[in-house]
């Protein structure tokens, strides 16, 4: 029997096996064991049994290499589930043998050290050759070359000869840098090779920095507050270093010689080799905001200082030591005078608003009490709303406008239902009968003419009082009343007024200004 697998490929039947069996099928003397019996030290391939047809199947359960064995010769042995029965003069087993040919494949190239680790100290210049990265193509009978690129670098601080994968720095390598983690940074890089298909295979470079010390330390806090009396309480400061051990503490803390101010009004107390206390050397400072400047030095090799500079905030304190309020505003740069003027008006703010609210509170009340008291039928405001409002216009109203002109007849006014009649129009019914007046008239005539007029008016029950000045004012056609054209006065002569003392009481003003009598 012979058979062919790929290399690198596994669960794969390369080759079937047949027997023959005269006793019943599907017995246990019918049923074939097969056994590999050499030519596979290593356990590349076994022997199944297919169940249905008897046959053996050889499968490979471990992935064979074509550079370490090109072909296998397996010798194979089957025999029956059952022994042969006592007596019978035949082999209990048989063998054959089975060749199995490998085939090349073209395989990835792979990094022998993954992941490979070195160490080097932070801070190595640009253009430094750390390393040479290289793969290896395990296809050793295939002229294949193997070509290196980066996948992953995430600060950009390296670079990879695409030939032989020498690595290269393209910038300063930090150990603080928010890249690195517990002191190390990762790359990943590619090596592929030309093959058909073309395969490629990764490797993870591991670069361990060691630390130096470049970074001098900052002071902590940057800010804080005290007493402007020595004595109440004191600034503990401290430093950080992003460095560590041995760059990094015990600290040094002092004052800078100048100005010379700042060692005279303060002074530092070493308390430990991470901590010191800032308090105030004089009796007393004004308030305000001072900024301290403070030397810091590390104790790395060589050591690194800087000079940072805390904002210290003086205030009148309490008896506890704590700063006041009005002390707090004092020491952000105002004096007693600004701070009393700042709180007068405040309070001539706060009293002013408190006025407002009274005075709209008392003002709401008013209102409300007055509209209590007015009797909506007595109120201006409401009949003002009556007589202003305005419908929807004129096709909303059904008016006669034929009664706004002065009719040539009342016909259309007698022929109407007795009733309530509108102010404009003459009221109906029997009119009194006036007397003819003579075409001279009389002076009596007009005294006459009025009182019958009012007699006729309050005497008539469909007019109001007031229509009466509406009709005695109607001067259409056919009136009764006679022309009063014909009374004339004349500017030159004398003319006899003594008649209007005739008229009575109501023209006797007339009668005295004119009708002459006993002063005449």
């Amino acid at each position: 029997y012979s058979g062919e697998v790929p290399e690198n490929r596994v669960e794969v039947v390369v080759a079937n096996l047949t027997v023959m069996d005269r006793d019943q099928p599907h017995s246990p003397n019918w049923n074939a064991v097969y056994r590999i019996i050499s030519g596979d030290p290593s356990g590349h391939f076994t022997i199944r049994t297919d169940p249905v047809t008897n046959e053996g199947l050889v499968t490979v359960v471990r992935a064979v290499d074509y550079e370490m064995n090109r072909a296998f010769m397996l010798t194979v042995m089957v025999s029956n589930q059952a022994p042969l029965a006592s007596g019978i003069q035949m082999s209990f087993q048989s063998t054959a043998g089975v060749t199995i040919s490998v085939t090349d494949v073209n395989e990835p190239p792979y990094f022998p050290a993954n992941h490979r680790l070195i160490r080097l100290e932070e801070g190595v210049p640009t253009g430094t050759a750390l390393t040479t990265f290289s793969a290896v193509d395990p296809d050793r009978f295939m002229q294949q070359a193997v070509r290196y690129s980066k996948l992953s670098d995430p600060a950009n601080w390296l670079s990879i000869n695409a030939t032989n994968g020498q690595i290269t720095t393209t910038a300063v390598l930090d150990r603080e840098s928010a890249y690195i983690k517990n002191n190390v940074y990762e790359a990943t890089f590619l090596a592929a090779d030309n093959g058909i298909p073309p395969a490629s295979g990764t490797g993870t470079l591991q670069i361990y920095l060691i630390d130096i010390n470049d970074n001098a330390p900052e002071l902590l806090p940057k800010d804080a507050q005290i007493c402007e009396k020595p004595g109440l309480n004191v600034i503990n400061i401290t430093a950080a270093d992003a460095d560590i051990d041995p760059n990094v503490g015990p600290f040094v803390f002092e004052l800078p010689s100048v100005p010379s101010a700042i060692r005279k009004n303060w002074t530092i107390t070493r308390l430990n080799g991470d901590y010191a206390q800032l308090s105030l050397r004089i009796m007393y400072l004004e308030a305000g905001v001072y900024d301290v400047p403070i030397i810091v030095t590390d104790s790395g090799n060589p050591p690194l200082f800087n000079m940072s500079v805390i904002k210290v905030k003086v205030c009148p304190c309490d008896e506890n030591g704590d700063c006041t309020i009005i002390g707090a505003v004092a020491a952000a740069g105002l004096g007693t005078g600004a701070i009393i003027a700042i709180l007068i008006c405040i309070i001539i703010l706060l009293t002013m608003v408190l006025l407002f609210v009274v005075w709209m509170k008392r003002r709401e009340k008013e209102r409300h009490t007055k509209q209590l008291l007015i009797d909506p039928e007595d109120d201006v405001r409401d009949n003002i709303l009556k007589y202003d409002e305005e419908g929807g216009g004129e096709e909303d109203q059904d008016y006669d406008l034929s009664q706004l002109q002065q009719p040539e007849s009342m016909d259309h006014v007698l022929n109407k239902a007795n009733g309530v009649r509108r102010v404009d129009e003459r009221p109906i019914g029997a009119e009194p009968q006036y007397p003819i007046r003579p075409v001279i008239p009389h002076p009596g005539d007009i005294g006459d003419f009025i009182n019958e007029g009012l007699r006729a008016a309050d005497n008539d029950p469909t007019a109001p009082p007031y229509d009466s000045l509406l009709v005695f004012d109607y001067e259409g056609s056919g009136s009764t009343a006679g022309s009063v054209s014909s009374l004339n006065s004349s500017s030159s002569g004398d003319q006899d007024y003594d008649y209007l003392n005739d008229w009575g009481p109501r023209f006797k003003k007339l009668a005295d200004m004119y009708g002459g009598g006993e002063e005449d």
